[in-house]
């Protein structure tokens, strides 16, 4: 089974930029990837997804912000994040979608000065 590890996380001031990484320990080549964030108190939210055509979609929130991408020689998918804001602080959460959903162990993202 594919098991997801994302890094990158971390603290960053508003204005500033982060960038994820999520590396999938099997082929990323059929599957849909992408992620999604959680802050406290609040719901689920997609944040960016790539499929294996690599059509993308952004949250309406970080649209224009951010930048998702696929490696496929490194089984890694990135998410690019600049002009960060305190409401983008949230555990950020790598899928991987093919025949089954997989998710990784999530990375916190806090954007405070």
């Amino acid at each position: 089974q594919v098991r997801l590890v994302e890094s990158g996380g971390g603290l960053v001031q508003p204005g500033g930029s982060l960038r994820l990484s999520c590396a999938a320990s099997g082929s990323i080549f059929r599957a849909n990837m992408g992620w999604y964030r959680q802050a406290p108190g609040k719901e689920r939210e997609l944040v960016a997804v790539i499929s294996a055509s690599e059509r993308i979609q952004y949250g309406d929130s970080v649209k224009d912000r951010f930048t998702i991408s696929r490696d496929g020689a490194k089984n890694t998918v990135y998410l690019q994040m600049n002009s960060l804001k305190p409401e983008d602080t949230a555990v950020y959460l790598c899928f991987y979608s093919s025949s089954h959903t997989l998710w990784g162990q999530g990375t916190q993202v806090t954007v405070s000065s």
